[in-house]
């Protein structure tokens, strides 16, 4: 599709002034500042913006926004010009968007209990899901994220329904799932967000255990890392894990053994406070991105490496 020829600058917030930051450790440590800008996205007159779920960013710096109002996915350039939307005709409830390594576009829908993966475009490649809720290999109940292998594989949390995750290959075969529901090693209470780390661990956000599981790509349990609510992980160009924490409304820095390291944010409406960050992203410039849903908003913040 292409963007409509009237576009307006959409105005997230009003100021700056509310943007906190609470350290666990010295600020010195940390080699850039995240700064929050007040201006980004170019809205297309008349498109509303809903609940933002998720956020991603691929090779080009196209950036593509999943919210749950028309034109459920919304593609911005990097300068944030609208260049295209879809989904109204598939997408039932927006929640977990992630870009693999050929920048296409997979997104987790709770509305109809599928996985998709898109081209750049928003022409559909893949459909994995039946869309009927069920713990069948070839089902979901509400699935809320997407992770991608160092081979090609694709771990899904599944999800609010189901407490488990799911392992395919790149063709969307089956290959494994673990997990049940629960509170001990290996359980899950809303397993709602997956990433893989540079070591191959998949890190599971357990969001109502308020904690993140660390498993190998078979499923074994190493290690839980408690305290915080993980909505959203991701992580910045140079491999740090970012957390949004919607239960707190802040965005958190952990390092390699789930130690918060860095808070930013605290409830509000204003440019750097945060209602409900969702899920996050980076681009290549390591500038992060949060999706809101109570806020209804992308904030972007810019990184800094003159202020520290």
């Amino acid at each position: 599709m292409t963007a409509p020829p009237i576009v307006v600058a959409f105005l997230f917030c009003i100021g700056i002034a509310g943007f906190a930051v609470a350290d666990d450790q010295e600020p010195g440590k940390l080699p850039f500042a995240l700064v929050p800008q007040r201006k980004f996205l170019q809205i297309p007159k008349g498109q509303p913006v809903a609940q933002c779920s998720a956020v991603a960013v691929n090779s080009k710096g196209e950036l593509f926004l999943f919210h749950r109002g028309p034109r459920p996915v919304l593609c911005f350039d990097p300068e944030g010009k609208f260049l295209r939307g879809w989904g109204d005709d598939v997408i039932k409830i927006a929640h977990g968007l992630r870009i693999d390594s050929d920048d296409n576009v997979w997104i987790t829908d709770v509305g109809s209990s599928r996985v998709y993966k898109f081209d750049s475009q928003g022409n559909p490649l893949l459909v994995l899901g039946t869309g009927v809720a069920g713990a069948g290999h070839n089902q979901f109940n509400e699935p809320t994220d997407i992770a991608f292998g160092p081979d090609g594989e694709v771990y899904i949390s599944d999800g609010y329904g189901n407490s488990r995750v799911m392992k395919f290959n790149q063709k969307g075969e089956f290959i494994s799932t673990w997990g049940t529901a629960g509170k001990d090693q290996g359980q899950f209470r809303l397993p709602h967000s997956i990433v893989v780390d540079k070591e191959q661990r998949v890190l599971v956000g357990d969001r109502e255990n308020n904690r993140i599981q660390v498993f190998d790509t078979d499923g074994q349990w190493l290690a839980t890392w408690k305290g915080f609510a993980p909505y959203g992980m991701a992580f910045d160009p140079e491999g740090r894990l970012f957390v949004a924490d919607g239960r707190a409304c802040q965005v958190l820095l952990l390092d390699d053994q789930g130690k918060v390291v860095r808070r930013w944010g605290r409830e509000g409406k204003s440019t750097g406070q945060f209602q409900m960050p969702h899920m996050l992203t980076f681009d290549a410039s390591g500038n992060l991105y949060v999706a809101e849903i109570n806020g209804k908003r992308l904030q972007k913040f810019i990184r800094n490496t003159a202020v520290k």
